[in-house]
C-alpha cells in the first residue's frame, strides 16, 4: 500500500544548519524558497546575473549568486530551473561544486530518469514534488495550509535520504496535505501523462473540438465559450472537493444523466487507444528524445504551437469575455 506522509511524521530539525540552494527563482523557485525561509531555513538562490528573477530574488531580501557558487555553498541543492536548461545547469555549475555528503534535489523526475544528469554516487539525490502552481503554493501556506505532493530517493548515499526529502517537504507546507510515496520513473511518466492526456491536452483538446462543433452549428462563440470554458473551473472545484460522484451530484438531475450516459461515448476505446500509444512514447523516452531535440534547434515547433494556441476560436472570444471580468484572479 502506497505510504503518505504527514507533518507528524517528518523532523524539520534535520533541516537546522543547513543552507539550502534554490536554482531557478520562478514559479516553483521563489513558493519553495519563501515558504523555507518562513520555516527557519537558510536559503540562497541562484538565477541568471540581471535577469528579472534575480533582481526579485534580490528585492525579496535572498542572498543571490550564480548557480556555481550556490552549489559550493549549499548543503541541499534544489534544482528548480526548467527542464531543457536542467542538463547544462548541472554539468557546467552544480557538478563541480558537489561533494559528498551533499543532497541533489528535484521538483520533477524528468533528467534523473532520462539520463540526462547522472550524479556521482556519494551523494543524496532526491525529489520533492508539490502537485500545484508555485503561485497557489506559496498562497496555500500563507494561510496555514498545503497541497499534496511526491517524495522520492533516487540515491541514499547518507542513509537519511528519505527523512531530509520529508523534512523539506514539510518546510514548503506539502506534509499539510500529505505527501505520496513515489518514484522518479512513476512521477515522470504519470506527471507527463496528465499533461498530456488529462487535465493538460486532454481535457483542453476536447473543449477547443467541443467550442468547434457548436460553432460549426451555428451557435454563439461567447456563449460556447462561457459553456464550454469558463465554467471548467466550478466543475474542477466539485471534483476536488467531493470528487467526480460528489460533483455529478450537485448538478441539475438533467446533467446529471447526460454526465453519465455519455462519457464512454466521447472518450471511447478509439481514445484510450491512442493515450496507451502516448504513455508507451513517455515511458520509453521517445517524447523526451523528442522536445530535448526541440531545445537545441531552438524551440521552432513549440513556438508555432503556442501562437496557433493564441489564434484559436475560442480564445479570441475568451480574450473578450475575460476582459469584462475584472474580478478573475491574473497571478
Amino acid at each position: 500500500m502506497t505510504k503518505i506522509y504527514y507533518d507528524q511524521d517528518a523532523d524539520l530539525s534535520l533541516l537546522k544548519g543547513k543552507t539550502i540552494g534554490i536554482v531557478g527563482y520562478g514559479s516553483q523557485g521563489h513558493a519553495q524558497a519563501l515558504n523555507l525561509r518562513d520555516s527557519g531555513c537558510k536559503v540562497i538562490v541562484a538565477d541568471v546575473p540581471g535577469s528579472a528573477a534575480w533582481k526579485a530574488a534580490e528585492a525579496a531580501g535572498f542572498a543571490v549568486a550564480e548557480a556555481a557558487e550556490v552549489a559550493k555553498g549549499a548543503d541541499i541543492i534544489v534544482l528548480l530551473a526548467p527542464d531543457d536548461l536542467q542538463p547544462q545547469i548541472y554539468r557546467e555549475s552544480i557538478a563541480p561544486g558537489l561533494a559528498a555528503g551533499k543532497v541533489l534535489q528535484f521538483a520533477h523526475g524528468f533528467n534523473i530518469y532520462y539520463h540526462q544528469i547522472a550524479p556521482p554516487p556519494d551523494i543524496d539525490v532526491t525529489m520533492v514534488a508539490p502537485k500545484i502552481h508555485g503561485v497557489l503554493l506559496r498562497k496555500l501556506y500563507t494561510e496555514n495550509q498545503g497541497p499534496p505532493g511526491g517524495v522520492a530517493v533516487y540515491q541514499d548515499a547518507s542513509g537519511k535520504a528519505l527523512a531530509t526529502a520529508l523534512a523539506y517537504a514539510k518546510a514548503i507546507g506539502c506534509t499539510r496535505g500529505g505527501v505520496v510515496e513515489t518514484t522518479f520513473k512513476e512521477e515522470t511518466v504519470t506527471d507527463i501523462f496528465n499533461e498530456q492526456c488529462g487535465i493538460g491536452g486532454g481535457v483542453i483538446g476536447l473543449l477547443k473540438a467541443a467550442w468547434e462543433v457548436l460553432v460549426e452549428a451555428g451557435y454563439g462563440e461567447e456563449t460556447a465559450y462561457l459553456e464550454l470554458f469558463h465554467e471548467l473551473k466550478g466543475v474542477a472545484d466539485l471534483i476536488n472537493s467531493y470528487g467526480i460522484p460528489g460533483m455529478i451530484r450537485r448538478c441539475s438531475t438533467t446533467a446529471q444523466y447526460g454526465m453519465m450516459l455519455r462519457q464512454s461515448q466521447v472518450i471511447g476505446e478509439p481514445v484510450k487507444e491512442e493515450m496507451r500509444r502516448i504513455l508507451r512514447e513517455i515511458e520509453d523516452g521517445t517524447f523526451a528524445h523528442q522536445w530535448l531535440l526541440e531545445g537545441k534547434i531552438g524551440h521552432p515547433n513549440y513556438l508555432t504551437m503556442l501562437s496557433m494556441e493564441d489564434e484559436h476560436g475560442s480564445e479570441i472570444a475568451g480574450r473578450k469575455l475575460r476582459q469584462l471580468m475584472p474580478w478573475l484572479a491574473k497571478p
